[in-house]
């Protein structure tokens, strides 16, 4: 029965729940496409383009803030109350339970901040691990944001509750009207400037984390690398070093047959022959399982196109790559892709899978689907964290949607820049399985 991929791959690209992130240790995950380098503040802020909130909006932000006086006061003495009683262990659930409460209101208002001033600011908080009540205070305490909490707190309730109030006593002063209309931004500007430098990390932090981030990414690698190699040594050894030790044992043999039985010394050779064929193929194998030839004869867009014309699941490639990424990237999201239509193949049950090629803003973006049973889970299986680790030794990151049922869409962004390359430019787009899949069954 005759059938076009086109109808059935757009009813169910964009369904789904929302995406999982997996894994890359490294920096916080954004949702969409990661921002462009030069988008990125001092602060770790991203610019986001919006309209700016009128000024009725900024004035509700205003009270908001005037009304979120009064808990932050009794969040400070409850904080400072626990930590004198501390020293008994009275205090520890009440400092615990201050500062997680502290941490709320702080970004809650890091959320306004960051609307009033047209950014996004990250949630700069370490993860306090869950094991008791000492474990969580230690990694409170540590926290250098819990230390600007404070700082910001006593910042709120006074100069900044000051500023705040102004804003709603300007509307509703008779003939204040006027300074309203023109000073409420510039009021909540400056408010909101204040706490963006007390509640965005700061360039230490920001700094140790990325160390942090860094030297997982790097562990990771390692750890990848080391795998490969025994990987390698491990296909060797049962493949060509086994066909190529029986080679040898067969003209060895054939050697001993040639004086008394020619003919059967020639059958030998031939088997040996053949064993040479054997392991050459093998040898092949481990070569394209290091570093495929495609991959470095035509790019990352030709060799996604070769591997789609493989595979027994019907493939689209949409979309093309308007030059060439860096080996080791090319490399690492090839065999992503890879990874990929393998689980595809193996496990999804689908009719037909698609993967979309994009580059922009100095982000390569690879979108690979299917419209399967659904239900993948990176932490079923190893391949998928693989995945995951080889892309996050290049910043990048890999995302799944997988409601039962499908699709299941997986989402690789890695940040990089193309070189141009006249041969790297392919169709806009490639479905080498249509025709097969009109044939008469």
């Amino acid at each position: 029965m005759c059938s076009t991929l086109g109808p059935a791959l757009d009813a169910v690209r964009g369904a789904g729940t929302p995406a999982v992130v997996v894994l890359a240790p490294p920096p916080p995950v954004v949702s969409g496409p990661l921002p462009r380098a030069d988008a990125v503040g001092e602060d770790g802020s991203v610019s986001e383009e919006q309209e700016p909130p009128g000024r009725l909006r900024l004035t509700a932000y205003a009270v908001e803030q005037v009304a979120l006086v009064a808990p932050l006061v009794l969040l400070l003495v409850a904080i400072v109350v626990g930590g004198v009683l501390a020293a008994i262990w009275v205090g520890v659930p009440c400092a615990v339970v201050a500062v997680r409460g502290l941490r709320a209101v702080a970004s809650r208002q890091r959320g306004v901040a960051g609307r009033v001033l047209g950014v996004t600011l990250p949630p700069p908080y370490l993860h306090p691990p869950s094991d008791g009540l000492l474990v969580r205070l230690r990694t409170l305490v540590s926290d250098p944001m819990t230390w600007r909490d404070l700082v910001w707190s006593l910042w709120a309730v006074t100069l900044g509750f000051a500023l705040s109030l102004l804003v709603p006593l300007l509307l509703l002063g008779v003939v204040t009207g006027w300074f309203w209309w023109f000073g409420a931004g510039p009021l909540m500007t400056m408010r909101a400037r204040v706490d963006q430098a007390l509640l965005a990390p700061g360039s230490t932090e920001r700094l140790e984390r990325r160390v942090a981030a860094l030297t997982r990414s790097r562990a990771a690698a390692v750890d990848h690398s080391a795998a490969e190699l025994r990987r390698l040594e491990r296909d060797l050894h049962d493949g060509a070093q086994a066909r190529l030790v029986a080679v040898s044992i067969s003209l060895g043999l054939a050697e001993a047959q040639l004086d008394d039985d020619p003919a059967a010394a020639r059958r030998t050779v031939a088997e040996a022959r053949t064993a040479t064929q054997a392991a050459l193929a093998d040898l092949r194998s481990v070569v394209r399982g290091i570093h495929p030839p495609v991959l470095a004869d035509r790019g990352l867009d030709g060799a996604v196109r070769a591997l789609a014309l493989d595979m027994a699941v019907p493939v689209e490639v949409d979309g093309a790559l308007p030059g060439r990424a860096p080996a080791p990237v090319e490399s690492a999201v090839y065999f992503a892709v890879a990874e990929c239509l393998t689980n595809t193949a193996r496990h999804a049950a689908a009719s037909a899978a698609w993967v979309d090629l994009e580059h922009g803003d100095r982000l390569l973006r690879v979108v690979v689907g299917d419209d399967g049973r659904g239900g993948a889970s990176p932490a079923a299986g190893t391949g998928m964290q693989g995945v995951a680790r080889r892309l996050a030794a290049f910043d990048g990151t890999m995302s799944v949607s997988s409601p039962v049922g499908g699709p299941t869409v997986v989402t690789l962004e890695v940040p990089c820049d193309l070189v141009p390359s006249p041969t790297s430019v392919a169709p806009a787009s490639s479905s080498p399985r249509t025709t097969p899949s009109c044939e008469p069954a």
